[in-house]
């Protein structure tokens, strides 16, 4: 049997000490009298236990300890810096000492960040400005929302997301999205897939605490302008595997399903972690008329004390002609996630068709791992 391929290295590992020394001498290269034996000495002390976050803010950290003093002067030497990175994490770096160190400075750190974001992204270092001034970062945001530079309208969107993954919670904007408002009609029809992700994410994420302020306003949007839909469908993405009936409608599967569910299978019946399984629909239409169709499933999912906790997966949206069947089929390997860890027992799998429960289904998990394929 051959060998198992290597793991891939962990993200982190982007930022490893041979980083840190080439961060140096870039950094000397811009600015002669930079003290990389200083830098290093402060950066590189237990690098190994940091995490990917804890080790941009560890060279943000050593960057304020050996800058010059004065952050216009510091700020000057991290633009040099910028322009000389390839893309990677290391790119987070520059604004994210903005975003520590730049609060005096609003509108040379406004522009500096404008210029970064353009090299990975500035998302994180903004909110450092929204958190302590809301208005006044927002009436910038809300003028990138209008820029030609797609990566400056995609910040415009993304920075303030009032609950963007892997940073602080915009409390503000979570109680009242409507600041945000102009932005998001800026963007409804932005030619941008880069920018419509961080849209339809952005009101994800409302819809989370507002719905009905998240379906009253895509409810003026143009259905029929083909990126406007395509945010749509993706903003109402959460509230659809709810079965909500106003989002369902929206993306003209607002109707009960007439269908009948001819077969759901779940294959194998039992299996272990790292075994693969099958789930197959067939669905015949019942209706005399062309349906719009959302077909998503649930996994009842045993937790470590024997109870079960649904998670709804999204399987397929068809439209199904009168007399049509359809069969649908998803694969999956079972892993544990740092999100998700699996316990033994008998998981339940239910078929949802426009929000509806049609069919029911399920496999058991056994202990232990499946063997290592040949």
């Amino acid at each position: 049997m051959p060998a198992a391929p290597d793991p891939a290295p962990a993200l982190k590992e982007s930022l490893n000490a041979a980083r840190f020394r080439r961060t140096a001498a870039e950094l000397t290269a811009v600015h002669p009298s930079f003290d990389a034996a200083r830098f290093l000495a402060v950066t590189l002390p237990g690098l190994d236990e940091l995490s990917l976050l804890q080790r941009i803010r560890r060279m943000t950290d050593g960057l304020h300890a050996t800058l010059p003093a004065g952050y216009p002067r510091a700020l000057r030497i991290l633009r040099a810096w910028a322009a000389r990175l390839d893309r990677g994490f290391v790119t987070l770096v520059p604004p994210d000492y903005v975003g520590c160190h730049g609060h005096a400075h609003f509108k040379a750190s406004m522009e500096a960040l404008a210029e970064f974001t353009r090299l990975g992204s500035a998302e994180f270092a903004i909110r450092e400005f929204l958190r302590r001034d809301l208005p006044r970062t927002l009436a910038v945001m809300e003028r990138w929302s209008r820029d030609p530079d797609e990566h400056l309208r995609r910040l415009a969107s993304e920075g303030c997301r009032p609950r963007l993954p892997w940073s602080f919670r915009l409390e503000p904007l979570i109680a009242d999205p409507s600041p945000v408002a102009p932005i998001l009609e800026n963007l409804r029809a932005d030619p941008s897939l880069y920018v419509r992700k961080s849209v339809a994410n952005h009101l994800n994420d409302i819809t989370k605490d507002h719905p009905a302020w998240v379906l009253d306003r895509l409810a003026t949007w143009p259905a029929d302008h083909a990126p406007t839909a395509w945010i749509t469908r993706h903003a109402l993405r959460t509230l659809i595997k709810q079965g909500h009936p106003r989002a369902l409608a929206l993306i003209g599967a607002g109707e009960p399903a007439r269908v009948r569910v001819e077969a759901f299978t779940a294959t194998p019946e039992r299996l272990r972690l790292g075994d693969r399984l099958t789930l197959t629909a067939r669905i015949a239409a019942t209706s005399p008329r062309p349906q719009r169709l959302v077909v998503d499933y649930r996994v009842h999912y045993v937790k470590k004390s024997g109870a079960t906790s649904g998670k709804v997966f999204k399987l397929r949206e068809v439209t199904l002609a009168p007399g049509a069947t359809v069969t649908l089929t998803h694969a999956q390997t079972l892993r544990d996630f740092t999100t998700r860890r699996h316990h033994p027992g008998l998981h339940a799998v239910e078929l949802l068709v426009n929000g509806a429960s049609l069919a029911r289904t399920a496999f058991t998990l056994e202990t232990g791992r499946a063997a290592p394929r040949p």
